[in-house]
C-alpha cells in the first residue's frame, strides 16, 4: 500500500553493487547440530551503498525500479532508508542491516497486488555434490495497527540450474506486521546435484493484495556446509603371549565412518527457519511522539520563512532547483523527522504530500543544505499545492542557517 511517496533521482550513478564471492582462505565456523559453516560465505549479496545498479539484468514482468526511498505498488528501489514513506505507515528506518557499512543498501519492495518475481540472479563457484547454507535478512516495513490490514509477504525462493533443473524452494512465511521494526534471519539448506557448480536464484512473492505486503532484505549469503569428520576410535592392543620372551605388538587398527553420499533428490521443499535478530543487532524503534530533534536543526538557525493557514486536506509539496542548477542537494525534516535525504535539485521535483486535519492540525518543514552548489547559497522553489490554491515559497539556506515553513489547520 503506497498512498504517499518522496521520489528524486540523482543524475550521476555512484558505486555499484557490492556482490562478493570468497573461494580461497575460508575458516571454519561452528553451527549448532551436525554442520560446520565455511566462512566467509561463498556468495554475499548486500546492494552496495549510494545509486548502484540494478541486481535484476532485465526488469521483472510485474515490477519496475523506483527512482527514490519510497517504492509504491509494483516498485522495488535500493535505499539506505525510509524517510517518512506512506505518511507514517512504514517504520522509518534509519540504515539498512548490514553491520559496519556506510550508507549502506537494503533492498525495499512493494509488493504487486498480484504478485511476481522480483528479484533474479545468477550465483556461481558453487561445487558439485556439496550442501549449503542459503541465508537472508527481512524486514516486514509496515507498522502493526497502522497498515490498511495486516497482509504479510510470502515469499517463494526457487533455486535452479542454469538449464532449469530446479534444485530447491524455499517458503519465507513468518514475515508479520509488528509494533517495532525488528530484522528477522530466514535459513535454509540444499545440496548441490552433481555436475552443477552454479544456479539461478529467484526470488517471488505469492501474497496476493497490495494493502500492506511490504518488505525490506539484505545480507543474502552462501555458506558452505560439511558434515564434521566422526571421531578415530582406536583398538587396544593385543594381550602379550605368554609362551614367548618377546611380545609382539600389533599397530592398532583404525575405524573410520565415511558418511555416505546421498542423491539429491530433483526438488528439495522445505519451510525455511527463522531466527530472530539478536541484542547486539538492535532494532529501530518508531516512536509516535516526542521526537528528539536532529542534531542539524539543534546546531544551526531555523528562522522562519513561510506560515501557511489552509483548510482541511491533502496537500503536495515540490521542491525545484531556483535558477541555475548548479548541484544543490537539501533534506528535509517533517516535524523533527528525516523524510528527504540528501536529494539534487533540479528541474523536475522533490515531491512529498502531507495530511492536514484535526489529527494532524500542525506540521513543520525544515530545509537544511546538504551543500551549496556551485552558486552559493542553497536556493530552491518550493510549490504548495492544495485543493484550490497554490503557494510559491523561495528558499535559501545555508551550512549555519536552514529555512523553516510551516503549514497549519485553518479554524
Amino acid at each position: 500500500m503506497k498512498r504517499y511517496y518522496s521520489s528524486f533521482r540523482i543524475n550521476c550513478l555512484k558505486g555499484f553493487l557490492f556482490i562478493t564471492f570468497f573461494l580461497t582462505g575460508l575458516s571454519l565456523q561452528a553451527q549448532q547440530g551436525d554442520c560446520i559453516l565455511k566462512d566467509p560465505p561463498v556468495f554475499h549479496m548486500h546492494f552496495g551503498s549510494g545509486q548502484v545498479k540494478d541486481v535484476n539484468a532485465t526488469p521483472p514482468p510485474n515490477y519496475t525500479r523506483a527512482e527514490g526511498d519510497c517504492p509504491r505498488d509494483g516498485e522495488y528501489t535500493y535505499s539506505s532508508s525510509t524517510p517518512g514513506c506512506n505518511n507514517g505507515d512504514w517504520f522509518v528506518l534509519t540504515e539498512d542491516h548490514t553491520p559496519g557499512d556506510s550508507q549502506g543498501n537494503m533492498m525495499l519492495v512493494n509488493a504487486y497486488p498480484g504478485g511476481g518475481v522480483f528479484l533474479k540472479y545468477p550465483i556461481t563457484g558453487l561445487k558439485e555434490n556439496t550442501s549449503y547454507e542459503f541465508a537472508l535478512w527481512l524486514i516486514n516495513v509496515c507498522r502493526l495497527y497502522v497498515c490498511c490490514s495486516n497482509l504479510s509477504p510470502n515469499i517463494l525462493v526457487d533455486l535452479r540450474t542454469v538449464s532449469g533443473k530446479s534444485i530447491a524452494k524455499f517458503l519465507v512465511n513468518n514475515l508479520n506486521q509488528n509494533e517495532t521494526a525488528q530484522w528477522v534471519r530466514q535459513k535454509a539448506f540444499f545440496t548441490m546435484p552433481a555436475g552443477e557448480t552454479g544456479l539461478i536464484m529467484t526470488m517471488e512473492d505469492i501474497t496476493i493484495g497490495g494493502c500492506g505486503n511490504d518488505f525490506a532484505l539484505d545480507d543474502i549469503t552462501f555458506r558452505e556446509c560439511i558434515k564434521p569428520q566422526p571421531p578415530v576410535t582406536q583398538n587396544p592392543p593385543p594381550a602379550p603371549v605368554t609362551n614367548k620372551k618377546q611380545t609382539t605388538k600389533t599397530k592398532p587398527i583404525i575405524k573410520s565412518d565415511v558418511p555416505k553420499v546421498i542423491s539429491t533428490p530433483p526438488v528439495q521443499k522445505t519451510i525455511i527457519t527463522t531466527e530472530q535478530k539478536t541484542a547486539s543487532q538492535p532494532s529501530v524503534t518508531v516512536t509516535a511522539v516526542h521526537t528528539p530533534i536532529p542534531l542539524v536543526l539543534r546546531t544551526r538557525e531555523n528562522p522562519l520563512v513561510k506560515q501557511i493557514q489552509t483548510a482541511e486536506g491533502e496537500l503536495r509539496i515540490d521542491l525545484y532547483d531556483n535558477g541555475e542548477i548548479d548541484g544543490d542537494t537539501v533534506t528535509i525534516y517533517h516535524n523533527n523527522e528525516l523524510v528527504v535525504s540528501k536529494a539534487r535539485l533540479s528541474q523536475k521535483p522533490v515531491t512529498i504530500q502531507i495530511k492536514v486535519d484535526a489529527a494532524h492540525p500542525h506540521h513543520e518543514l525544515i530545509m537544511v543544505a546538504d551543500n551549496l552548489g556551485s552558486i552559493p547559497p542553497n536556493t530552491s522553489l518550493m510549490i504548495v499545492t492544495a485543493k484550490d490554491k497554490r503557494y510559491e515559497v523561495f528558499i535559501s539556506s545555508t551550512e549555519q542557517k536552514n529555512a523553516k515553513v510551516n503549514i497549519d489547520l485553518k479554524e
